[in-house]
């Protein structure tokens, strides 16, 4: 019953996160221009605007759609420069010599007494805000919890068999560790951005709320989020669209993430 019930989370959060990217590379331009004004200020939904219009007359389901395109294409930067920092760092904290492993780890280590949010706030106040800086204050919160996982991995790995059998055939240590060592966190790795995926479009959607973050006339779920809350008593739709679509990407992304940890986790096979 158990298996039956994670299978359905996990098939339903990929089902969920396809459809999101469907929507995201054709909904905002699919009926009406994510930027034009296209009808009358906050109209109800109907055949014409399926999410009904903004205050300003633009429509709702355009510019979520193009929330969405914005949410992704942050999530999958940020965790592609994280990834690759993370697993560096990681790498290196192992193999690397002593005087500079130490350093190394014990800054990423010192990265984590900044609270991600309040750094990132802190990023952009010093720059400036828009994506680019969005970008790269979450990228640099965000590699240091992958960079700790993949050195606790590599650490684990440096004197499996298969590891040293390579040294003893004379392969160099990135051969080794580009050919055996990386490829085997593949999985673990997949399962730790799914959830952190979740995490940064949080982020960013929190960013843009507080108003430093994706900037108008760009719509961002979070900014979004912000303006309707001001009518929230008078139009509820408003607020209600953006809300459920960022909690279920959210919900999806964990299950996704939860379900490949869990196909890899022999105690639960």
């Amino acid at each position: 019953m158990r298996k039956r019930k994670f299978d359905f989370l996990f098939w339903g959060g990929v089902t969920y996160l396809v459809l999101l990217a469907l929507f995201a590379m054709f909904g905002p331009t699919f009926r009406h221009h994510y930027l034009e004004q296209v009808g009358q200020p906050l109209q109800p939904s109907s055949a014409t605007f399926w999410l009904g219009t903004d205050e300003i007359g633009r429509d709702v389901f355009a510019r979520i759609a193009y929330g969405a395109r914005l949410s992704l294409l942050i999530g999958l930067t940020v965790q592609a420069i994280a990834l690759f920092i993370g697993v560096f760092v990681g790498v290196t904290g192992v193999y690397a010599p002593r005087w500079v492993a130490m350093p190394l780890m014990r800054f990423t280590d010192g990265m984590f007494a900044f609270p991600d949010i309040l750094l990132a706030i802190l990023i952009i106040g010093v720059w400036k805000a828009g994506i680019i800086p969005v970008i790269v204050a979450l990228s640099i919160t965000g590699w240091p919890g992958t960079a700790r996982l993949v050195f606790t991995q590599v650490a684990s790995l440096k004197d499996r068999e298969f590891v040293v059998a390579s040294k003893a055939l004379g392969a160099s240590t990135f051969y080794t560790v580009t050919r055996h060592v990386v490829p085997q966190l593949y999985g673990v790795l997949m399962a730790v951005t799914m959830i952190s995926l979740a995490g940064t479009i949080l982020a960013e959607s929190t960013l843009s709320f507080l108003g430093i973050g994706v900037q108008a006339p760009d719509p961002s779920w979070g900014s979004m989020i912000n303006n309707a809350r001001l009518q929230m008593n008078s139009y509820p739709s408003l607020l209600f669209w953006p809300c459920v679509v960022l909690s279920m990407t959210i919900f999806a992304l964990n299950f996704v993430g939860d379900g490949i940890r869990a196909a890899l986790d022999p105690k639960g096979r």
